[in-house]
Parts: structure tokens; C-alpha cells; sequence
């Protein structure tokens, strides 16, 4: 079987058209109309249009695209606000919030036409937020699994806990994990295909695929595909290898993948 999966979005609707076209032109090269596409979550924040990467998703969806999604921590964010007016996570710094422009809910909201300053008080931003953010596209978030099953593989946003059955995961890990995960080499009976974590370029560990090219940093977006037990980079000219290295023995803190993949910008 084949399987399409496209890394975190973060609000770039340009890239994700691309990455979708890249689908479309091996669809036509192999005559694939019915595979389906995992986006792997992470459709807001930082970049300039959260909503319409929400809104062309779900209209996808509608037309009878065979297009599937997960919920990423970033999608999240938006639920806590809603449902618990909150704008703090214990896992990003105490110093931040989710409306500071490094995590990128401010620029999501904006998408939205809500003006949501960091440091305000959030009665109001509230109050704006749930007047304009469409309800069906608050469902749509509502209605996400945390991970689709497929042909061997898991596709989840951030992870799993290894040695933990499927079924017992938390959405904790499911949504944030690094350490215990990235640097552990474990057979997990299934191939994992995540992102949250940015790499330069999409890698394949051996026991898991990350997919997180660096959106949320303005890098492009990656599509791959999985077909009998192999994964590729899509590229505008075709099927590329995808990059092979070893489990790393340590995790680097996320400030050190958001400078790799700026760097590689460069």
C-alpha cells in the first residue's frame, strides 16, 4: 500500500499547496487517485495564514480528497485558550506564552482578524477569539485523532513513550515528546512518522521518520511517500531517497533545530 504524509504546516498555505502539488504529480506518475495524505498537525502559528491552511484542508476533506489529520501541540494551544484561558504550557519556558510571536499564536490569531498582543489582558482576546474563529473550524481541531494507524506504521505529531502500548499513550507524549523518544533506538513494532521536532531535512532513524522540515521557521514544507517498506522525499522533479542517520545519543534543546534549520536557509 502507499501512504502520503505531509510534515507540520505552521500557518505557511503557500508551502502546503506545494506540497500538495507534489502529491498530485506522483499521483499522476502512478496512476494514484486513492492513497491517502496524513498531514501530521501543526496547521497554526507563526506563519501568515493559519486559517487558510485550515480552511483548504477542510475543504479538501469536503470534496472527497482522501486527506487525513492529526492533531499537533500547536493545535492544541488554540483549545486551551478556548476551553481554558490559558496561554501557558509547562512545556515551553515560563517566560513565554502562547501569543508571544516566538511560539506564533498571535500571528494565528490575526488570521483570524483577532488582535491579540502579548502582555494584554486576555478577557478581551478571548472574547474576540471566539467571535471570529469560525466554529467549524474549531470543530474541526475538536474532531482530530492523535494518531492513524497504517500498514506498520504510526503517524503521529510529536512521538510515542517507548515500551508504552499504543492505547495507553497520553496525548502528553503523543503531542510533545522529545527526550526518551529522539534518542531512543527501540524496535517499536511499527515505524513511527512524526514531526514537531525541525530537522534540516527529512530523516529516517530506522525505527521512526521525522518529517518536520522547519515551516514554523519559513523552510519549505516535505510530503513523503511510504510504499512496500520504503519512504521517499517528494520533490517538484520527482521521487528522492530520503536521508538516513543513526538514533542520536542525545537531544539537542529546540533552539538548537530552529538555528540548524535557519542556517540551512542561508
Amino acid at each position: 500500500m502507499r501512504t502520503y504524509a505531509i510534515g507540520d504546516i505552521h500557518g505557511q498555505l503557500e508551502g502546503l499547496k506545494a506540497a500538495h502539488a507534489q502529491i498530485a504529480a506522483d499521483r499522476a506518475r502512478t496512476g494514484d487517485s486513492e492513497s491517502p495524505v496524513i498531514h501530521l498537525g501543526d496547521y497554526l502559528d507563526r506563519g501568515p495564514d493559519s486559517s487558510g491552511v485550515v480552511q483548504y484542508i477542510m475543504d479538501g476533506i469536503k470534496a472527497g480528497e482522501p486527506w487525513q489529520a492529526i492533531l499537533g501541540n500547536h493545535d492544541l494551544f488554540l483549545l486551551n485558550f478556548l476551553d481554558h484561558e490559558t496561554i501557558h504550557s509547562k512545556h515551553i519556558p515560563p517566560e513565554l506564552t502562547w501569543l508571544n510571536p516566538r511560539l506564533g499564536g498571535n500571528v494565528a490569531l490575526a488570521s483570524y482578524g483577532v488582535t491579540a498582543v502579548d502582555g494584554e489582558p486576555l478577557g478581551p482576546i478571548l472574547e474576540e477569539t471566539r467571535a471570529k474563529v469560525p466554529a467549524d473550524h474549531i470543530q474541526f481541531f475538536r474532531d482530530l485523532p492523535l494518531y492513524i494507524e497504517r500498514d506498520g506504521m504510526v503517524f503521529v505529531h510529536a512521538g510515542i513513550r517507548p515500551g508504552v502500548p499504543l492505547a495507553e499513550q497520553t496525548m502528553d507524549d503523543l503531542l510533545e515528546i522529545r527526550p526518551g523518544f529522539l534518542d531512543d533506538g527501540t524496535d517499536h513494532g511499527a515505524l513511527i512518522v512524526h514531526g514537531h521536532t525541525a530537522v534540516v531535512e527529512a530523516t529516517h532513524y530506522g525505527n521512526r521518520v521525522d518529517l518536520d522540515t522547519g515551516a514554523g521557521y519559513g523552510a519549505p514544507i516535505t510530503a513523503a511517500v511510504f510504499e512496500d517498506g520504503v519512504c521517499e522525499v517528494l520533490t517538484d522533479t520527482g521521487r528522492k531517497p530520503i536521508n538516513r542517520a543513526p538514533v542520536p545519543t542525545s537531544v539537542p534543546v529546540p533552539e538548537d533545530y530552529k538555528k540548524n534549520v535557519r542556517d540551512k536557509k542561508k
